[in-house]
């Protein structure tokens, strides 16, 4: 993975505008030289840790401003506007990486992002986390993002597995770790959970009929805006986006498994219309349903 500096471009309401990664590996590593240049006010939907290297630098967030020394470290949340530059036009390096969460997180209904993920995203407290190397968890943090950074750079065999490792180590650590993060096991998220795991199950028992809101919304005994908040709340799409991305991802399992007609795999999970079948597999997998299947992916 080429490293390079972060040249921050953003729209009118600081979203910035370059991808970081890909589809298949959504991490990108950067090597900033604020003295050359800062890095403007902006925010992304990725997640953002980065160890100081070099100098001394100043980040700062709407809601605060920070100055970290050579060694220490810091982690941005998602949606966070914020900004970096170095102090008294010194000589200042960033070791950075921004990644989405899904690539430690997996899908909305996994463990890792029931469990971990969507607490730490969802808290304020977790906005903007300074980590000083005085502490001793908190360094371990800092050589955990130095490591990641580091596998990037480098691009041994299997290094996805080790950046992917070493990311998962640090959220893990600041879930442990940092005082604030809310009761993963209050009554109003076990309740979400709950009404959660009523309506995934149904998607999973029935993606290959018609299904509508109203239908998931009963399997839980709520109502359809309430179904709607709880999938946005704890997954991050609608339930008739969820209903989709699964049945791509069945589709994708019953060509590698079987031997079955590409129609006949899209028709048992609900894609009725072969052309759109096909238009939602390419936008998921970047290929057609044969070429999948055939390995060309």
């Amino acid at each position: 993975m080429a490293l390079s500096d972060c040249i921050t471009i953003t729209d009118d309401t600081g979203l910035e505008l370059k991808e970081h990664g890909d589809m298949l590996f959504p991490v990108a590593c950067y090597w900033d030289d604020l003295y050359k240049n800062s890095v403007p006010w902006h925010w992304h939907d990725e997640l953002e840790v980065a160890v100081v290297t070099e100098g001394s630098v100043q980040v700062a967030t709407d809601t605060e401003k920070v100055i970290l020394e050579k060694g220490s470290a810091f982690f941005i949340n998602t949606e966070i506007l914020h900004s970096v530059c170095n102090v008294d036009d010194s000589e200042c390096r960033l070791h950075s990486i921004c990644f989405h969460a899904r690539l430690i997180g997996g899908s909305g209904d996994s463990i890792f992002w029931q469990k971990y993920l969507r607490p730490l995203m969802n808290d304020t407290a977790f906005a903007f986390v300074c980590l000083h190397p005085q502490n001793e968890w908190e360094k371990q943090a800092c050589n955990y993002i130095e490591e990641a950074w580091q596998k990037c750079a480098d691009e041994p065999e299997g290094y996805e597995f080790d950046v992917r490792n070493a990311l998962s180590q640090f959220i893990f650590l600041m879930v442990s770790n940092y005082p604030h993060l809310e009761n993963p096991h209050s009554e109003k998220l076990k309740r979400n959970e709950e009404r959660i795991k009523s309506m995934l199950s149904y998607i999973q028992k029935n993606f290959g009929n018609e299904i509508k809101v109203k239908d998931i919304a009963h399997s839980a005994t709520i109502s359809e805006s309430e179904c709607l908040r709880c999938f946005q709340a704890t997954i991050g799409v609608t339930p008739i986006q969820y209903v989709k991305q699964y049945r791509i991802q069945k589709a994708a399992e019953l060509l590698i498994a079987s031997d079955r007609a590409i129609s006949d795999i899209g028709v048992h999970c609900g894609f009725y219309d072969m052309s759109y079948f096909a238009k939602e597999f390419r936008k998921k997998y970047f290929c057609t349903p044969s070429e999948y299947r055939s390995g060309k992916s």
